[in-house]
């Protein structure tokens, strides 16, 4: 952790903790509401009054306020940030055109980089990248100390170029990962038939335009003689609201769908099915994990909430936010979640914390590779211990090995699908 943000913490610790203590003298006569953002001010106006007076050095209140109001877009969520003016500027002008990425969908979790999931055949996946893993540095750059924003910025770069990841992961040593950058297609989505004439459907994403591969998938399922489908959609995140709803449009004739909330859950904007778009109207059973974020949430959710089939696996990430540019007078600016994508009966898949993030499987089922995530809760955060930075001469690194086929391993979670639809089968003869 830098000195700027330990100092900063350290300050507006001990302050509150002074605040705490003049509260509950003067608390026999008045309570102040915890969420009282007067209180807040004055307890704000404080801090600044003691930097500006009592501080060893003359200080910079230009850098005081930037850190300031990165700390409060902090506190509200991951993909909430401060921008500085040329940020601002970049992001006004969409100069991101010569910028390509990784291919994985990024939060933050316990203030790491958190991979949600990585998309299939792209450079982080092809550079051995997993769900859950946690990017502890971009080059030298520890993630503890910038935003979920600016670690998207040190990832991005120019295609062909190569970035290297120090990663945590449960059960290893920490890796080390080169991934070299490079714009990443969406995977089409997969159908295969199996036994017992189950359709497997495997949704790899959600971008612009995959809804009507989905439908296509799914009509040749049903050509193929399919009378129950399980749809996949585990690793699968980010992705368009509008294509996942045209997605569960596939299998829901009528009734809401999902929704965008905004402040204290007030519905939005409803999404409703239209009849005319169903395709399948047989038992379903969807597969969810832990990558299982955002668009994908919107397609299990309505599955659920509407009666039409019952969710397998783990629990989602728990993800889907919009923002909103406000620009500030120094020409800097504050990237605020102003919505939350939602089920259809208005629970926003983005919770206040990670147990009240996500959606939960109606039938629990651990993946193979549980044991292979790290809960970064568990971490202790401790970056200036040198055992924990990059590049030390004495540090054995590890190298994530270039992906190869896995051995075969029964996928439990698959199978508990298909003995679901197998036992719906046999009490619908009956």
């Amino acid at each position: 952790m830098s000195f700027r943000t330990k100092f900063i913490l350290t300050l507006l610790s001990a302050t509150l903790t002074l605040y705490t203590a003049l509260g509950g003298l003067i608390s026999t006569r008045a309570q102040q509401p915890a969420n009282d953002p007067n209180a807040q001010l004055r307890i704000f106006e404080s801090v600044l009054q003691h930097i500006q007076n009592d501080y060893v050095d003359e200080p910079n209140m230009e850098k005081v306020r930037a850190g300031a109001l990165r700390g409060l877009a902090y506190g509200l969520d991951p993909y909430s940030t401060y921008l500085t003016p040329e940020q601002v500027r970049d992001y006004n002008a969409g100069n991101r055109d010569s910028q390509v990425g990784i291919g994985a969908e990024l939060s933050q979790v316990a203030s790491y980089l958190y991979v949600i999931a990585p998309m299939k055949g792209s450079p982080a996946d092809q550079a051995g990248l997993r769900t859950g893993d946690i990017i502890e540095y971009i080059d030298n750059k520890a993630t503890r100390d910038i935003s979920l924003y600016d670690a998207k910025q040190l990832l991005n770069g120019g295609s062909g170029t190569e970035v290297k990841l120090r990663v945590l992961r449960a059960n290893s040593s920490p890796l080390t990962v080169t991934v070299k950058r490079g714009s990443t297609r969406a995977a089409a989505a997969e159908a295969r038939m199996e036994a017992g004439r189950v359709g497997v459907l495997r949704i790899n994403s959600f971008a612009d335009g995959e809804a009507a591969d989905v439908r296509a998938r799914l009509q040749d399922l049903v050509k193929q003689g399919a009378q129950k489908v399980v749809i996949d959609i585990r690793d699968t995140a980010g992705g368009s609201l509008t294509e996942a709803v045209a997605v569960a449009n596939l299998f829901i004739k009528d009734g809401v769908l999902a929704q965008t909330v905004g402040r204290e859950g007030k519905a939005l904007k409803t999404f409703t099915a239209d009849p005319k778009a169903i395709i399948f109207s047989g038992p379903v059973v969807a597969l969810i994990d832990t990558g299982t974020a955002g668009a994908a949430e919107v397609v299990a959710s309505a599955l659920v909430e509407r009666n039409r089939g019952q969710l397998v696996g783990e629990k989602s990430f728990g993800a889907g936010t919009e923002q909103q540019l406000f620009t500030l007078r120094g020409g800097d600016g504050l990237l605020l979640t102003t919505i939350k994508w939602a089920s259809s009966n208005g629970k926003a898949f983005l919770g206040e914390d990670r147990a009240h993030s996500g959606l939960t499987p109606t039938v629990e089922v651990k993946g193979n590779e549980l044991a292979d995530t790290v809960d970064p809760d568990d971490l202790t955060g401790n970056d200036d211990d040198d055992i924990n930075k990059p590049e030390q001469g004495n540090e054995k690194k590890e190298v994530a090995p270039a992906p190869t086929a896995k051995p075969a391993v029964e996928d439990l979670q698959l199978k508990k699908a298909l003995e679901l639809l197998k036992d719906k089968s046999a009490q619908r003869a009956a």
